[in-house]
């Protein structure tokens, strides 16, 4: 008869499926900031090939430019590997602004896993 007395099971239930909605509701939360860190890594990068492109810029004011946002927006351990090169993006000469960062695994903690790139066409005079 004692086995099957269900008094006292809503606690333990509640601890076990409660542990699991955290885990859970953390996963989601912890997905959206590395997707926030990611569109923000693009974003910067394109602005910055954006600028460094323009006719009376460099490709470091480019570079610059990436890291002054990435520092502004994710704080300067994300903006401590931003390199420039140029190229050819569909067929037009352009300026490639490459962003490499951690990608955020535990908080904004995480391996340098995450690689970014933004192009710009090349602006000339004339």
């Amino acid at each position: 008869m004692r086995a099957r007395d269900e008094t006292g099971s809503a606690p333990a239930e509640f601890v076990m499926v409660s542990g699991l909605l955290v885990l859970l509701a953390l996963g989601v939360l912890q997905l959206g900031l590395a997707l926030h860190v990611r569109n923000t890594l693009v974003d910067a990068a394109a602005e910055g090939a954006r600028f460094g492109a323009l006719a009376d810029n460099t490709a470091l004011d480019g570079a610059d430019r990436a890291r002054d946002l990435i520092t502004a927006a994710l704080g300067e351990q994300y903006a401590q590997d931003v390199s420039t090169s140029t190229g050819s993006y569909l067929g037009v000469p352009a300026l490639v602004v490459t962003v490499r960062a951690p990608l955020p695994l535990v908080g904004l903690l995480g391996p340098t896993a995450l690689e970014v790139a933004g192009h710009a066409a090349v602006e000339t005079l004339g």
